[in-house]
């Protein structure tokens, strides 16, 4: 987008840079903070999650399902998602570059994995991921870009021994995936909901009624649930200032925002990049 604020042009909230290939413990991930992975929203990064205790709910492209134990979940960049496992739960995550994704997916991927080999083989695989890390040798990058072509060699073996959780694709979930995609580009906007139902030739009653049967939340929901994710985001560093988040997310005032994050938060816009810089590593961004 022409124009666009050099804050919006900055990497989503992930400890790497953005070129590089990184594996994290999901709390590591999330930072602690449930509603970077609960909230929907979209990564600029691929993801893999590979879940290796516990079970909970996954939405993806605006349809929800169960997730659990020895579940692979992969997404990439750009995918509208909401991930809540529970306090118990635990999952590894890796997360690359798109332009890494040589033999990756190019579509969102739900795996069930019950075979003991390939489950080992996988969690093998981001072990040595890990172990790079930890160790920061030379060329570490590039002996991870090896490792993530194992990865992807398993998520296509895994595939094409029909593992994938596949839901039937109906009328409604078709058009929600359109409108999450549409979401993901136009959350910025000030844009109504009747403009996102009109351009999908449908009332936003029917868009709403077909949003809360594929994942229950209303099309308003899904909407409203991305600008607060990127606004938490924003909020969680030091700049830029409140009034320039406001007018970012389309915000007609600093005021309505406030209030807008008041009501979902129970906490004003200072309160919570008070709260957000208070529990930040030191160094982190």
């Amino acid at each position: 987008m022409n124009g666009k604020p050099a804050f919006l042009q900055r990497p989503g909230p992930i400890n790497a840079d953005l070129r590089d290939i990184g594996c994290q413990t999901l709390p590591q991930f999330a930072r602690g903070a449930p509603w970077r992975l609960t909230l929907l929203h979209d990564r600029p990064r691929d993801l893999l999650i590979w879940v290796t205790r516990g079970q909970g709910r996954v939405i993806v492209d605006g349809v929800r399902r169960g997730i659990g134990t020895h579940n692979a979940l992969y997404l990439p960049a750009g995918t509208l998602f909401a991930l809540d496992l529970g306090p118990q739960g635990l999952a590894q995550v890796v997360h690359s570059p798109p332009a890494v994704r040589k033999g990756l997916p190019d579509a969102p991927q739900h795996l069930r994995i019950r075979d003991g080999l390939a489950q080992a083989e996988l969690t093998g695989h981001i072990e040595a991921m890990q172990r790079e890390i930890s160790s920061a040798r030379p060329l570490m990058q590039e002996a991870l870009q090896g490792y993530l072509g194992l990865v992807a060699v398993w998520l296509q073996r895994q595939q094409q021994a029909g593992t994938g959780d596949v839901l039937k694709e109906t009328a409604a979930h078709r058009l929600v995936h359109r409108f999450a995609h549409m979401v993901v580009r136009d959350f910025r906007s000030d844009r109504p909901m009747a403009d996102y139902a009109e351009a999908l030739d449908v009332t936003p009653t029917h868009l709403s009624r077909a949003c809360r049967a594929a994942c229950g939340r209303t099309a308003g929901d899904i909407l409203t649930e991305r600008r607060l994710y990127e606004a938490r985001s924003l909020l969680s560093r030091p700049r830029p200032a409140i009034q320039d988040i406001a007018k970012s997310l389309g915000f007609q005032s600093a005021a309505y925002f406030t209030r807008f994050i008041q009501t979902r938060t129970g906490q004003t816009p200072s309160a919570l990049r008070r709260a957000a810089l208070e529990r930040a590593p030191q160094g982190g961004s």
